[in-house]
């Protein structure tokens, strides 16, 4: 897969990209993540990429032909999607994770300042994106968050095709907990049915306990889900538990 970024930060995704899982996917060319900066592309020689708002206003809005000259050099005769990052967009969530990663690659701009000029954003991106109900500086932290979210999906990249698809959010709901050795540790045991070595019923504890965190943290995603007849009996016992221990 092939993700170009284009930003006036360049040097911020160094360190990210270059170490642990992402920096695996790009040594394996699973990945190929390519980054370009906005300001080679603007032509007048103090390298201006904003410019005042027309109507007036605060803050500075990132130029249209500086833009999109950057944009036309990325995509050339390639057809992919341009993904602009700003807190006004959709918020990025599980679902969106894996439509891109079924994708050979997309673009990603990261927006600054007071943004970008509205006709690029109507005529050459795709889809606005946030990560979040909140301001940041500018779209690369956003950025990394789309590229880490949806790296993992690649096959190849984890150690494991298991632990991408058993990862909270991946089926619409959080994550069980998990436990590892020591069995006991300063009196806290890990609970016995993990122990049993029964794998169908530690898979039903583990949905369990899933849905019992979800419900708990997320009642949201709850609402949202088509439940199993089997999550429906499950949750049934979740509130019974709860209430019996309400009456002690």
């Amino acid at each position: 897969m092939r993700i170009d970024i284009l930003t006036l930060f360049p040097e911020m995704f160094s360190g990210p990209f270059s170490t642990s899982i992402i920096k695996r996917a790009r040594d394996q060319g699973i990945l190929d993540i390519r980054l370009w900066n906005i300001r080679d592309f603007a032509q007048d020689k103090h390298k201006m990429v904003d410019d005042t708002p027309y109507g007036g206003g605060a803050g500075m809005v990132l130029k249209p032909d500086v833009l999109v000259r950057c944009i036309e050099a990325v995509t050339d005769t390639r057809k992919v999607p341009m993904i602009y990052l700003s807190p006004q967009g959709k918020v990025w969530d599980q679902s969106m994770c894996k439509r891109y990663a079924k994708l050979d690659g997309f673009v990603l701009l990261c927006g600054h300042y007071e943004g970008i000029d509205q006709r690029v954003l109507e005529h050459w991106v795709d889809e606005e994106v946030s990560i979040g109900d909140y301001v940041l500086t500018g779209g690369e932290l956003p950025a990394m968050v789309v590229v880490d979210s949806v790296a993992r999906l690649l096959p190849g990249v984890l150690g494991s095709e298991e632990s991408a698809v058993t990862d909270s959010f991946y089926h619409g709901l959080l994550e069980h907990p998990q436990y590892t050795r020591p069995a006991e540790f300063r009196g806290l045991k890990v609970p016995e049915i993990l122990l049993s070595g029964h794998h169908q019923n530690i898979a039903r504890w583990r949905l369990k306990e899933s849905l019992r965190k979800t419900m708990i943290a997320r009642p949201d995603l709850i609402e949202k889900r088509e439940l199993s007849e089997e999550e429906r009996q499950i949750l049934d016992e979740i509130i019974n538990e709860k209430d019996s221990r309400k009456e002690e």
